[in-house]
């Protein structure tokens, strides 16, 4: 197994690690060339059960970049493949040569005429592209189960489709043109009228191939009729050689065979795509039957009727979720043969609805069902059936065996033989021993897969594996005339299967292609076309055991789009990539390549992890990676800096007074000698301090005015809990500082005639966020226990809730049950926490009278926020308050995490950088958040003042 590698490692060009970097530098900026040890094992692993460690990654700029970038990887004989997105389930995204990842610097895009078409950098996510898309009625055609988190450039490059898009609506069929760069570095944009004309012209030779290959397909005519039969169905098994029967001129030839051909043939550095109509008008179900064949026998008539999806599954699959929450109990009871088909019914139009009824009434007439036909107009209740789907995969990747990886197959059959192929591939897994295998199926399209865990850390686990395999592509093809690959792309596990799929003559037609565009494999080498019959089980990802806290984790991405760090240091999927090589290493007994990892380890992904577990909200497993960072802090703290902290816990009070005194010393010393002398001077005493002192700026806040407001306790409605940094943090420069955030929250409180009892002694109370965030568990312990002691006291036992006006605090609160006594883990269940936008929305805003609207605002959900599922109260109370509510397309962490953008101000700088340049490009009267911290993060990024929502609330409910 690969390990990671070292400074001195020589390529197979005879350069260093340094070498090879230097030379680069010549034409890529040498920030965004990496090469250390914890760089490159980093990018060492996709989706995929595949991982290769790269000799250097290279993020370019524009086309030029890549020109240079195919001139140095012919000089020097390294390969290149490029990299989106990382979900790649098939290996096509790893390498062990020069990995050029464009998901960094490659993300633009553009809707043209009215939504019609989309203009698409490869590193733009499918997710944004349909956010894009969405107030036109519009989408992209592709809709794979990742389409979320993919990059455009992966959703191409493999010819994803997925649930609903079927053959018709891929990337291949909704293509529009494409600019793309070959290995000679000629750059072709095919909408340019004279595109053919300067194919031929810069590249005689290769458009001469095509032809040649294409007349050589059509003089075949067995050949031709297979290809056209064979992409009636899915398949992206080998290159696309229906571009060949379908395109006359060389250009449009190349164009489409570029979709599908997984990075080997040239660089897509734009694509234009016609889209296709988002049909919101739903009509979903779940049919159940009693076994596969009557299933199967459904799918005919119910794609005739017009349904949009049809997601097959077998009784394993539904025995994996039937103990989930809101899965219909007649699952549970249903016999071992029986199977399901999940089914949903689209249109356009509101007036149409009732039509779906009739299609399904139509069409289930004659079906052998098991129990009637349940189904929905309720959006909720329809998410609900489609949880039973999303559920397979995270149940079944929970329940598998730690130091084992997940394998989702991807399978082709003729649609009547779908039941028939996966009764003979249940019977292939129980022959090699599978008893923990799932069928599931896009059965519309025949699309079947299987999902099972797979471990490969010792040679009986490959060799079962490969048995399996084997047995699998020999029924597919010989058997069935399957495709073995539908939509996830050839990649590694298949590539040696090809010929076979395509038989000897589409194998070479293949090749030569392949030779004609690339003739030293240079592209992407080892992925389509590999003459090594066993490459399959080469480069196998061995998954040591690490921490419980992301054991499960199988490395599939979907939580890197949401990570703050991620164009920074390291996203959460790499912090765990980087854990277990460490892992592997310290097994291995290599002290040095542990060392050189260890050396980065602290900053790449402690330091610099904002710690919002964000990336659980993503991760079909709810992986919350921030688990794994607090536990690192935790056990590098000294054992006096623990007592240091559970001191400061105990004595919260002297700290609130410092913290002031601080801010106050601080904006003294910044009035005399300028905020950029103070930044300067701060940054200087970190130097002797470490990293414990603030770095200054100037959207310091100066320190909250005044003691807290005196109120009584008596006919309170709820308890009022100012959190520590409301008791801190007063104005910031430029934002009015007439009334607190308390008196706000006062103001418009008594405005609705709900009475708030503020205690006087919430001076010394803390949630415990601040010390949990920082690996400090003992006086997280301290805080969080004193506070809800504090809270049964002021609320009479848990006669009144408890309000908390900083959202983060809220959070930690509600989640704080695990770190209490148990005497106050029975208090906390019998007291109400309410975030102040939960309470200003519920409570107050119904009881009050809105007396003037600001025109437009925009909105920072904090992360907290997002993880409550307060958004949408949030946009509520913005909506009362004003005409236009803007909540960013790319808001999400600003990674200030409670204090570390004081500390590390560049995580901050890099997590809102996206959202801060959407804000800007608008004109909005106010800018609003619920974390006066978070609030700073925001107004440092975009230099408009950010406040509380309750501000808002307050001036627009003003008599």
């Amino acid at each position: 197994m690969a390990t990671a590698a070292s400074s001195a490692k020589t390529s197979r060009s005879g350069l260093s690690s340094a070498e090879l970097k230097q030379k680069l530098s010549a034409t890529i900026d040498p920030a965004r060339i990496l090469n250390r040890p914890i760089d490159v094992v980093a990018f060492a692993s996709d989706a995929s059960f595949y991982r290769l460690i790269p000799e250097a990654v290279v993020q370019p700029q524009g086309v030029e970049e890549i020109q240079a970038l195919f001139r140095f990887s012919q000089e020097h004989g390294i390969p290149l493949t490029f990299r989106g997105g990382g979900t790649s389930l098939s290996g096509q995204t790893v390498s062990d040569g020069m990995l050029v990842d464009v998901a960094r610097h490659w993300r633009g895009f553009k809707v043209e005429e009215g939504g019609k078409k989309i203009r698409l950098q490869p590193g733009v996510l499918g997710g944004q592209a349909n956010a894009a898309l969405y107030p036109y009625g519009k989408k992209i055609g592709p809709d794979p189960a990742s389409v979320a988190i993919a990059s455009i450039g992966g959703i191409l490059s493999n010819n994803s489709s997925g649930m609903s898009c079927g053959v018709v609506q891929n990337a291949y069929h909704t293509l529009e043109s494409l600019t793309f760069v070959l290995p000679t570095g000629t750059v072709i944009d095919t909408a340019a009228p004279d595109a053919d004309e300067q194919f031929r012209l810069k590249e005689p030779e290769l458009a001469r191939t095509l032809l040649e290959l294409k007349q050589r397909i059509e003089g075949n005519p067995a050949l031709a009729a297979r290809v056209r039969a064979k992409y009636k169905m899915k398949n992206t098994t080998g290159y696309g050689l229906n571009a060949f029967v379908d395109f006359e001129r060389p250009v449009d030839i190349f164009r489409n065979v570029l979709i599908g051909s997984e990075g080997t043939l040239a660089f897509i550095a734009e694509a234009v795509l016609r889209t296709v109509p988002d049909l919101r008008v739903k009509y979903t179900g779940l049919l159940l039957f009693p076994n596969l064949h009557a299933a199967a026998a459904a799918i005919v008539p119910l794609r005739e009727a017009g349904a949009a999806a049809l997601e097959m599954m077998d009784r394993a699959s539904l025995r994996a979720i039937q103990d989930l929450p809101s899965i219909p109990p007649v699952i549970k009871g249903l016999a071992d043969d029986a199977a399901g088909i999940l089914v949903e019914f689209q249109v356009a139009d509101e007036q149409d609805r009732p039509l779906l009824e009739v299609k399904l009434q139509e069409a289930v007439a004659n079906l052998t069902l098991v129990a009637p036909p349940s189904f929905t107009h309720d959006p909720a209740e329809q998410a609900q059936f489609w949880k039973i789907r999303a559920g397979l995969f995270p149940t079944v990747s929970i329940a598998r065996a730690t130091g084992t990886t997940m394998i989702t197959e991807d399978l082709a059959y003729p649609v009547d033989r779908l039941a028939e192929a996966a009764m003979d591939l249940t019977a292939m897994f129980k022959k090699h021993h599978y008893d923990d295998v799932i069928l599931y199926s896009h059965a519309k399209d025949g699309n079947l897969h299987f999902m099972m865990p797979q471990g490969f850390n010792e040679q009986w686990q490959v060799e079962k594996y490969s048995g399996l395999l084997e047995d699998v592509v020999a029924m597919t093809v010989q058997k069935y005339d399957g495709a073995l690959k539908a939509e996830h792309g050839t990649g590694r596990n298949m590539t040696p299967f090809v010929r076979m799929e395509w038989g000897d003559e589409g194998y070479a037609i293949m090749q030569q292609l392949k030779q004609a565009v690339d003739p030293r494999g240079l592209l992407n080498p080892g992925v389509i076309i590999n003459p090594d019959r066993h490459s399959y089980i080469a480069n196998l990802k061995r998954t040591p055991v690490i921490e419980p806290e992301v054991d499960k984790c199988i490395e599939c991405g979907f939580c890197e789009p949401k990570c703050p760090s991620r164009d920074l240091s390291l996203t959460a999927r790499q912090r765990i990539v980087v854990r277990r090589e460490m892992q592997r290493l310290k097994e291995a007994g290599d002290l040095a390549g542990y060392a050189a990892l260890d050396a980065d380890f602290p900053y790449m992904a402690l330091d610099t992890c904002a710690v919002d577990g964000l990336c659980a909200t993503n991760c079909p497993m709810g992986i919350d990676t921030s688990k794994l960072t607090k536990y690192f802090r935790k056990i590098r703290h000294s054992e006096q800096e623990h007592k240091r902290a559970v001191s400061a816990a105990r004595n919260f009070a002297a700290t609130e007074r410092l913290a002031r005194l601080g801010l106050s010393l601080g904006h003294l010393a910044a009035s005399l000698f300028g905020h950029t002398t103070m930044a300067s001077l701060t940054r200087g005493l970190r130097g002797v301090t470490g990293q414990v002192l603030p770095l200054w700026s100037k959207e310091m806040p100066r320190p909250r005015k005044g003691e807290l407001p005196v109120t009584t306790a008596a006919g309170a409605a709820a308890v009022y809990f100012p959190t520590c940094v409301s008791r801190v943090m007063g104005a910031l420069p430029g934002e009015p500082d007439d009334v607190t955030l308390m008196g706000a929250l006062l103001n418009v409180a008594e405005r609705a005639g709900v009475k708030l009892y503020v205690p006087q002694d919430a001076v010394g109370v803390c949630c415990g966020v601040p010390f949990s965030s920082k690996g400090f568990d003992p006086a997280h312990h301290v805080a969080v226990n004193n506070a809800i002691e504090r809270f049964w006291k002021w609320t009479g036992e848990g006669a009144i809730p408890v309000v908390v006006d900083t959202s983060p605090c809220s959070h930690g609160l509600l989640t704080a049950r695990p770190h209490l006594t148990a005497e106050n883990q029975a208090r906390f269940d019998k007291l109400r926490i309410i975030d102040s936008i939960e309470f200003a929305n519920d409570r107050l805003l119904p009881r009050l009278t809105v007396a003037r609207k600001v025109h437009s605002v925009v909105l920072h959900p904090v992360c907290s926020v997002t993880k409550m599922g307060l958004t949408n109260k949030l946009v509520s109370v913005a909506g009362a308050c004003s005409d236009r509510v803007t909540v960013p397309q790319s808001a999400g962490c600003c990674a200030f995490a409670g204090d570390r953008g004081f500390l590390f101000p560049e995580l901050t700088e890099s997590a809102t950088k996206p959202e801060a340049a959407e804000v800007l490009e608008g004109n909005y009267d106010g800018h609003y958040s619920s974390s006066r911290t978070c609030e700073i993060g925001m107004t440092r990024a975009t230099g408009k003042v950010y406040r509380s929502f309750i501000h808002l609330l307050d001036f627009a409910t003003k008599p």
